[in-house]
């Protein structure tokens, strides 16, 4: 891999996860005067690459864990402001934003984990504000935005796991907007270039 004319930025991104990573959350939230965000995630490998100069990016992620799991329990009540609940469990994610002449990337992520799986559970009345949920599991998910004019990608993504997203949500008494959203996919990628 060559490097730009100023040097620019080299990344070499290695990482594997060979263990169980769960996150489990309960909570009970009561009378509040503001807003309420409540979040749980669990996730094998992740990867966060910002740059404003020549980059060239070399990205592995390989997870084969018995269980990513993401539990959340919510009770929220009697809120002035607006709700705000998320879940995830992602195998591998990759997100990768730059700003230069040359934006070079090759990614490969396999999932081989028994099953990244969240589930979310919410019994919410009286909002005063929005009430807003989300959960998702994914194998493998890859972002990359740029604005250089040279940006070859490489992205493959493999993914061998069940992948499941639960949610359940009692909801009563919101004065504002409802949305709820409930995802599971096995790989996904999103390139934009500008």
């Amino acid at each position: 891999m060559a490097a730009s004319s100023d040097g620019g930025s080299q990344i070499l991104n290695g990482q594997v996860d060979l263990h169980t990573s769960t996150s489990t959350l309960n909570t009970t939230v009561d009378s509040t005067g503001g807003d309420v965000q409540i979040g749980s995630t669990a996730g094998g490998n992740a990867l966060d690459v910002t740059t404003m100069n020549d980059t060239h990016v070399q990205n592995s992620q390989y997870t084969s864990s018995v269980d990513i799991s993401s539990d959340l329990g919510a009770r929220v009540t009697n809120v002035d402001g607006s709700v705000s609940v998320a879940g995830q469990a992602i195998c591998n994610s990759a997100g990768i934003s730059t700003d230069p002449n040359i934006t070079q990337v090759n990614s490969n992520q396999e999932c081989q984990a028994k099953d990244p799986s969240s589930q979310v559970y919410v019994d919410s009345w009286n909002v005063g504000g929005d009430f807003q949920v989300t959960n998702m599991a994914a194998g493998n998910t890859f972002e990359e935005d740029t604005n250089a004019p040279n940006a070859p990608i490489t992205t493959r993504q493999l993914n061998a796991s069940s992948v499941n997203a639960n949610t359940t949500v009692h909801v009563q008494g919101v004065a504002g907007t409802t949305a709820i959203q409930s995802t599971a996919i096995g790989n996904s990628a999103q390139i934009v270039h500008y």
